[in-house]
């Protein structure tokens, strides 16, 4: 009970929490399930006591491990909604999927974000390159296929490739408002034009009544032999936000709609049953929970009909650069955050290239997308775990644990060794006005006006979440979701940071004692050179009475001072190592 949890004077550092799993249909059950987790999961983070708390969140058959595996979509669709929690919410919530009541002690130990145990053994959720199969390829110029939300930018594109490249001759185009439709008339006559018979009917795919009269009325003479669900709508919204009202809105024409269509065409004999889904579900995308979730139950579903021994496959496509109902709403902030995650736009050729070649990897869950591997690459430590096997690992020191850029101090350390509080002051505004820029993509953070209000600077929710985790990693800080609301501005930001973090005596030298570390291994592998090993101490020599120097003034002429003139090649090296 994490209610009873929170009310206790000293809440651990880790916390399980195995979500209940509700009766009912499939379609209601899942419902049930992803309000329940909205509402509890918005709780958890809203309450400032469990900042500093992993909630590991453990499911049941969410995942599948192996082809073959029996997966539970309802228990899936969690797993999409609360990757978004964690991209919203760095470091607070953990995802574990079991095939075990016991909890190994290793699960609540390791650094991954999300983990699935099968027979004690560890798997983690990674996107990796798929190889072409000895699988057989559908038929599309057997019988009807039907698509849904044929009508939309997507459906209208798939509708003439089928036409076009593959003979398809009978086409069943559903959509909420059939004819009605923008294009929809327009459609029909081009494919008819072309040779198929196009039937467009207005239905909702998620009104299991009105889907199965529209089922009854196919003749028997072109039986159902293909099911593509392109269907879906977008409703964004930071988690914080999102009501049970934006969630079901979203999750209807997904979970609803496909289960339907799952249940009603299961004994049809098929040749493809396709479902449209998202990287969204896959990665956590921001502001993304409601969609997200509803693509993972997709997801899900295509492992569960694999399993029953039907086809199925689950495209969980990245941006398409084509604009529809669902990418037309991005705007250019959704678009630079994209880009910046390392995913490309589809232009819709490429898109039917990659549908016409997924039958072929004999997977039941495919990535469609394009990924820039070199922004994967410069993302390092902070590229997303599920996108790590697909580029390989550089060379790179440990990053500071408060903060620090890979190899170098923290952002506590380089404040220390500013000489004053207001130069300071200055950097972390500095900082801040930096990241600001980032997230609204402007090219000069000099633009960003310090003490103009985030609201005018044209932040909202979403943003504002963005800018937050970029200010945690930076930091080190764990800060709220409501950093932005609470302080209003660059300059007042900045000035609440400078309050969170603490300045160490000395840690002026900490800079220079982080070169000098440096230094150390480079200076011994050199020394089997002499030439060079007697250049490398006469600069040693030159550094030394610099500070000498230096510190001269302060601690005066006595005899303790070091007579650097004399000093050994072994007495350098002893020093230096003192410093470091």
């Amino acid at each position: 009970n994490l209610d009873a949890v929170r009310a206790e004077d000293n809440i651990p550092r880790t916390v399980l929490y195995a979500p209940p799993v509700p009766d009912g249909d499939v379609p209601e059950a899942a419902h049930a399930a992803l309000r329940d987790a909205l509402s509890t999961t918005q709780s958890w983070l809203a309450d400032d006591r469990t900042t500093d708390t992993t909630l590991v969140v453990v499911t049941r058959g969410a995942l599948a491990t192996r082809e073959g595996q029996h997966t539970d979509p309802v228990q899936a669709g969690l797993w999409g909604l609360l990757r978004v929690a964690q991209t919203e919410n760095p470091g607070r919530i953990a995802l574990l999927d079991t095939d075990t009541d016991t909890i190994p002690t290793t699960a609540l130990t390791t650094d991954e974000p999300q983990l699935a145990l099968r027979d004690n053994t560890f798997h983690t959720p990674r996107l990796a390159r798929t190889t072409d199969q000895p699988t057989d390829r559908p038929r599309w110029d057997r019988g009807t296929v039907l698509i849904t939300g044929a009508t939309g930018a997507l459906g209208t594109v798939l509708a003439r490739h089928l036409v076009t490249q593959h003979g398809t001759r009978h086409l069943l185009l559903l959509s909420r408002r059939g004819t009605n439709a923008p294009g929809a008339q327009e459609l029909q006559q081009e494919l008819t034009a072309l040779g198929a018979t196009v039937t467009i009917t207005a239905c909702d795919a998620a009104d299991r009544h009105a889907l199965t009269s529209v089922l009854d009325d196919i003749p028997a003479e072109h039986p159902l032999t293909a099911v593509v669900h392109t269907a879906g709508v977008l409703d964004d919204t930071v988690l914080a936000d999102l009501t049970a009202e934006r969630l079901e809105k979203v999750l209807r024409p997904k979970v609803d709609a496909a289960w339907n269509l799952h249940e009603l065409t299961k004994d049809h004999d098929l040749e493809a049953f396709v479902l449209y889904s998202s990287i969204a579900g896959l990665i956590g995308n921001a502001g993304q929970a409601n969609y997200a979730a509803g693509n993972t139950f997709l997801d899900a579903l295509a492992q569960h009909r694999r399993a029953l021994g039907l086809p199925a496959v689950s495209l969980a496509w990245g941006l398409w650069a084509q604009a529809s109902t669902i990418s037309g709403q991005l705007d250019q902030a959704d678009l630079r955050r994209l880009a910046r995650l390392g995913l490309l736009p589809l232009s819709s050729a490429d898109a039917m290239d990659l549908f016409d070649a997924a039958p072929a990897t004999g997977e039941a869950v495919l990535a469609a997308t394009r990924l820039d591997l070199g922004t994967l690459r410069k993302q390092g430590a902070h590229l997303l775990p599920l996108l790590r096997d697909l580029v390989p690992a550089a060379p790179r020191r440990a990053a500071a644990d408060t903060g620090g850029t890979e190899g170098g101090p923290s952002l506590a350390e380089r404040l220390g060794a500013l000489p004053d509080e207001e130069q300071r002051v200055e950097a972390l505004t500095d900082l801040v006005r930096v990241q600001v820029a980032a997230v609204l993509g402007h090219s000069d953070p000099g633009s960003v006006d310090p003490g103009r209000a985030f609201q005018e600077l044209g932040f909202d929710s979403l943003t504002a979440v963005e800018l937050r985790n970029q200010l945690s990693t930076a930091s080190g800080l764990r800060l709220p979701t409501t950093l932005v609301f609470d302080h209003p501005s660059p300059a007042a930001l900045a000035a609440h940071l400078r309050q969170r973090i603490t300045v160490e005596e000395g840690a002026a030298a900490t800079p220079v004692l982080a070169d000098l570390d440096r230094l150390k291994s480079a200076i011994r592998s050199a020394s089997v050179d002499r030439d060079a090993f007697d250049r490398i101490t006469g600069r040693l020599r030159e550094l030394l009475d610099v500070a000498d120097t230096a510190n001269g003034s302060a601690a005066g002429d006595d005899d303790t001072d070091r007579d650097l003139d004399t000093a050994s090649d072994e007495e350098l090296f002893a020093l230096l190592d003192d410093l470091g």
